[in-house]
């Protein structure tokens, strides 16, 4: 095996600003479906799908501080332009332009380069989302030459799993794609001590695909890369965006308001069958998360049988959210059982009726009564955007 120094045979710092290139210009690019300034226009009598005007997106990137200044936001989406991720809807404008002209995402218009270094990442990602969105045993706390690594996985074990995912179709290839990857920078021995060995050697993702990308960072050619780290789709959203050290608001929606003190999204990761609050700096992105696990907003703990009891004080409610571009709104907790720990009052959730203490009976039709809050969160991840859940909440309990 070899030394740290020659270890990791990796692409240059390009390839990863490149890379951080394309996964925040797909945020902004859903951002911007859900807030409708991507839609179909019309011009001299020709209809243009999908599209948005320039002028407004730099309005928009205002109104919503990503930016401070135009100047600032021209640059940025510069940078999306130079990289192939935005084009002009005729391609006669190579410099992005502060004016009514209309600019296209090439990903909704199928015109995306997919070269080599493209696909490398965009197989990277895939394979990143799939392990997160699916129950396995892959990823966990284990242990290297005294030393435990969290969310680690053993090299022999992932190239398993690449098999069985039909990622791969034999083990030379698998052994062959996680040596890209790891040359990319997307994956990393856990030391960062080895090259890629189908073995026992432990390895974690380098690259959080998950994490919210700040437009700002763009400008930055060398953006450090964050541990990975389980983003949950329950997050509450930033009440100050402007303010580095804002808020979330647990609430129900007619009662109650609990601060929670964080600093950017939240994930739900803990022992027990109970949610933690993670929260980091956006500025710090080598500090260790800070935890706090907030006392459950439940006034005294209820099983199934009590809610399915004849007579039980528990009304059934059918809830239909449609995530936005930050998440759905909500934080759930608890196992067997689950309940809704925190609601963001300006969310979808909010926005569908949902409400603290309520239990979760279904998701998309199936009962999860019987499972912890990780499973449910799995079931969201790999569904739609739409989230048809069930929930039981106590007769008068406001």
């Amino acid at each position: 095996m070899e030394g740290a120094d020659n270890a990791v045979p990796r692409k240059t710092a390009d390839l990863e600003h490149m890379a951080e290139v394309l996964i925040t210009g797909e945020q902004l690019r859903l951002r911007l479906h859900e807030e409708k300034i991507i839609k179909d226009r019309r011009y001299h009598l020709r209809t243009y799908p999908n599209c948005f005007v320039a002028k407004e997106l730099i309005d928009w990137l205002l109104d919503h501080k990503d930016v401070t200044d135009r100047e600032t936001a021209i640059k940025l989406v510069q940078k999306l332009l130079d990289h192939g991720v935005i084009h002009h809807v005729c391609d006669e404008h190579k410099e992005f332009k502060d004016a009514k002209l209309f600019y296209r995402f090439r990903k909704d218009d199928g015109t995306f380069p997919l070269d080599s270094d493209v696909k490398v990442f965009t197989k990277g990602q895939r394979v990143y989302e799939k392990l997160l969105s699916t129950e396995n045993s892959l990823m966990q706390t284990r242990e290297e030459e005294g030393v435990k690594y969290q969310r680690a996985f053993i090299a022999r074990e992932f190239i398993d799993w690449l098999v069985q995912e039909g990622e791969v179709t034999m083990r030379s290839e698998g052994e062959q794609l996680s040596c890209r990857l790891l040359e990319y920078g997307i994956i990393q021995h856990v030391a960062n001590k080895h090259h890629f060995v189908d073995g026992n050697l432990l390895y974690q993702f380098r690259m959080n695909f998950r994490r919210r990308r700040r437009l700002v960072e763009l400008l930055n050619e060398n953006p450090p890369l964050v541990p990975d780290s389980h983003e949950s789709p329950f997050c509450l959203r930033k009440q100050n965006p402007d303010n580095s050290s804002s808020n979330f608001l647990s609430v129900s929606p007619t009662k109650e308001i609990k601060i929670i003190s964080a600093v950017r999204r939240c994930s739900l990761s803990s022992s027990g069958g109970s949610s933690g609050y993670y929260s980091s700096s956006p500025t710090s992105n080598n500090s260790p998360p800070v935890l706090s696990n907030p006392k459950s907003v439940l006034k005294r703990p209820v099983t199934i049988e009590e809610l399915l009891a004849p007579g039980a004080p528990y009304t059934k409610k059918t809830l239909t959210i449609v995530g936005d571009a930050v998440g759905w709104g909500f934080v759930v907790r608890g196992n067997k059982p689950c309940h809704i720990q925190a609601v963001d009052p300006t969310g979808p959730a909010a926005v569908a009726g949902m409400k603290i203490r309520q239990f979760v009976v279904s998701v998309n039709g199936l009962n999860v009564l019987h499972l912890d809050y990780r499973t449910i969160s799995n079931l969201i991840l790999t569904g739609q955007r739409t989230v048809v859940m069930e929930i039981m909440e106590e007769v008068n309990s406001e």
